[in-house]
């Protein structure tokens, strides 16, 4: 009998051995054990124990330990490793008490586990006792303890107490080196990392994908585009561009740093690339000002047989937000699961914005109320949506079901307010929630509150307190703020304080043509023929070029863009044959096409010829010959819209009997039989 019992016992190790399909098949080898009365032979057990957490079913695992008369050392390590690597951080914690209730002594297998675990719940008092006890049973010099006791610091943000344990180190490996960096960029010192990375290279240490991704992610965040190209080099003369994951932080870090050339190139050089690839290729176009590129890269991935990520959503989204194209945003948005918006707030938040953006903010309120967890970018997309589209109340009134919520508001609830209250010209509200910010809800007021406070009192005309907070600010007033206040001066064409106002911008931004044009457009009304000539030349020299105001219309899910003086659109004759059409109608109905406006218009040519052709205008003129009767017609343009321009649509949106929406590059303008939204008021 008992040789059977050996010889079936070999055949069970043999089988444990060989592994298993399912948890079945496990279970029957279990049984097998209890049958043969070897249910506490630990390391069949611990054979068992392991397998079982290789099909996530940790309730099975615990019951095998609850049923262990007396489980050793190697048992528990089994059961602490198992839970670590299913994300049961906080039950292996637990089990790791019990095991020291039986009287047990943790090991170099225990440490490790444990110490992750106390890292990813933040449990940093037993990461210390933990510590102590590495030191009590010498295991100190162990590389995998060492490593896990640097995580659990960084993680924890004692990142003093990691680097004392990453200098006690004596011969460094790689591994770490990366667990430091790693470190340094999770609690947010990211200049620390670059400079560990370098230090790292001049040890003759040849890093992993894993510390190349890690300090190209801290480069990211400071912006050091120096630094990245530096590692770009390295990893390119070192054949590591291959790696998919070293080669889509390097698309990711140039896209965040504006360098979307490079970025493009590391792209297409890709051998292999999956969806994080292209969503921060498409990311990066969206974010940089570049939605076609970015929604034609999106095509070019669904022709691949891609489906798209949230990432990869969210850049798409942003980009038909910036198009105003509000048919290839819905299309885009049913290709994923309708509740995974409703679920997932970086999505919802993006729907928002989309539907705000192309002027449904009745369809964003509705995503806004079908939101299942409402976070605080929720919350802030609405008010900024509603503010923007100028339903000032509603956004006011929002904030207040905000608080009431629970929800503290940070910076950017307030920069919402801030535009409600600009737009519509609350100086007195205005005034209240800046001051609230600090009194009320200890926030300090940052560059961007100011530049909303600026253009609040410059657009009611307030522009020597507009001017007095500018000198008063905690910090040097950035082109932004100085921009606000332009804002005010062309709105009450203040000539004299636009002067110093344009010298100030165009110190901090010497290659915005805009600036340039206006002051020598300012001199030369003020027949100052000279210093107009001084200012043309100035801007010759140094070779600095007008940005050119682009207009976009989407029809039929096509999105149909437009210069000034633009010929090259297939209906172009028909359009133009259109806005003689209208010239005729407006002189009828009075209006006279002025250059008054050219003055204080930065992007815009000075000659009446060009006035007439206006890239708003072309676009319209667009939409009225390609829709129908009763459609509204929505145009997005990338600069201010012209104040010539402005008066003109307020007729033919009169003449034509349609509603023509407008949104420029600072809120929307609703143009309904003759009248505008604003007021007038931009």
């Amino acid at each position: 009998m008992s040789s059977l019992i050996v010889t079936k016992s070999a055949g069970i190790k043999n089988r444990l051995i060989q592994g298993f399909s399912c948890l079945k098949h496990l279970k029957h080898i279990h049984a097998a054990l209890l049958r043969l009365g070897l249910d506490e032979d630990t390391y069949l057990l611990n054979k068992v124990l392991r397998f079982s957490f290789n099909f996530g079913n940790t309730n099975y695992s615990f019951r095998i330990l609850d049923q262990t008369k007396e489980p050793n050392i190697f048992l528990f390590n089994t059961m602490i490793r198992g839970l670590v690597l299913n994300d049961c951080f906080q039950e292996s914690i637990e089990i790791y008490h019990s095991m020291r209730k039986e009287g047990l002594s943790p090991d170099s297998l225990t440490f490790p586990f444990v110490l992750k675990a106390c890292a990813r719940v933040l449990d940093s008092e037993l990461g210390v006792k933990m510590h102590s006890l590495v030191v009590k049973a010498g295991c100190e010099a162990d590389a995998f303890v060492k490593i896990s006791l640097i995580n659990l610091y960084t993680k924890c943000g004692f990142i003093d107490n990691a680097f004392k344990v990453f200098d006690d180190i004596p011969d460094k490996n790689f591994a770490p080196w990366t667990a430091t960096i790693s470190g340094y960029v999770g609690v947010g010192k990211c200049r620390e990392a670059i400079d560990m990375f370098r230090r790292l290279l001049e040890m003759g240490l040849r890093p992993d994908s894993f510390s190349l991704v890690e300090v190209l992610s801290a480069c990211k965040r400071t912006g050091d585009l120096r630094s990245g190209e530096w590692i770009d080099e390295y990893i390119t003369e070192n054949g590591m561009v291959r790696n998919v994951f070293v080669a889509t932080a390097l698309v990711d870090f140039y896209g965040k740093c504006g360098n979307m050339e490079r970025a493009r190139s590391v792209f297409d050089g890709m051998l292999e690339k999956n969806i994080v690839s292209w969503s921060s290729m498409i990311q990066g176009y969206a974010s940089n000002g570049l939605p076609k590129e970015a929604l034609d890269l999106f095509f070019k991935m669904l022709n691949e047989g891609l489906k798209p990520d949230c990432y990869a959503m969210v850049g798409v989204l942003c980009s038909c937000a910036r198009l105003g194209a509000l048919e290839l945003g819905d299309w885009a948005s049913n290709l994923i699961n309708g509740n995974e918006f409703l679920d997932n707030s970086v999505l919802g938040t993006a729907l928002i914005d989309m539907y705000a953006k192309c002027g449904r903010m009745d369809r964003a309120w509705e995503v806004f109320r079908g939101m299942r967890k409402k976070d605080r970018v929720v919350w802030n997309a609405a008010i900024s949506g509603l503010a923007m589209s100028g339903h000032v109340k509603d956004a006011l009134g929002l904030f207040g079901q905000m608080e009431k919520s629970g929800i503290k508001p940070d910076r950017n609830t307030f920069v919402g307010l801030l535009c409600a209250c600009t737009h519509a010209g609350l100086v007195e509200e205005g005034r209240r929630y800046f001051n609230s910010m600090e009194c009320v809800f200890t926030l300090t007021p940052e560059i961007e509150h100011y530049g909303c406070m600026v253009d609040l009192l410059g657009r009611a005309g307030c522009l020597d307190e507009a001017h007095q907070l500018i000198k008063s600010m905690p910090m040097e007033a950035n082109a932004i703020v100085w921009g606000a206040l332009l804002g005010g001066c062309r709105l009450h064409r203040d000539t004299q304080l636009v002067e110093v106002v344009l010298k100030k911008l165009i110190a901090l931004e010497p290659w915005h043509s805009g600036n340039y044009v206006l002051l020598s457009n300012i001199h030369a009304a003020s027949h100052k023929w000279e210093e107009a000539a001084k200012i043309r030349s100035i801007m010759s020299e140094r070779g600095v070029k007008k940005i050119p105001g682009y207009s976009w219309i989407e029809v039929d899910g096509v999105v149909h863009q437009f210069l000034v003086g633009d010929t090259s659109h297939p209906l172009s004759e028909k359009i133009y044959a259109k806005l003689g059409e209208l010239a005729k109608d407006l002189k009828a109905a009075g209006y006279v096409p002025t250059t008054d406006h050219v003055l204080f218009d930065i992007e815009e040519e000075e000659k009446e010829h060009f006035i007439g052709c206006h890239s708003e205008k072309l676009a319209v003129a667009f939409g009225l010959i390609s829709t129908a009767p009763n459609d509204k017609i929505l145009v997005v343009k990338n600069l201010r819209v012209c104040g010539d321009c402005h008066e003109a649509i307020k007729h033919i949106s009169r003449i034509a009997g349609r509603e023509i929406i407008v949104r420029d590059n600072n809120r929307f303008h609703c143009f309904t039989d003759g009248l505008c939204s604003c007021k007038d008021y931009w």
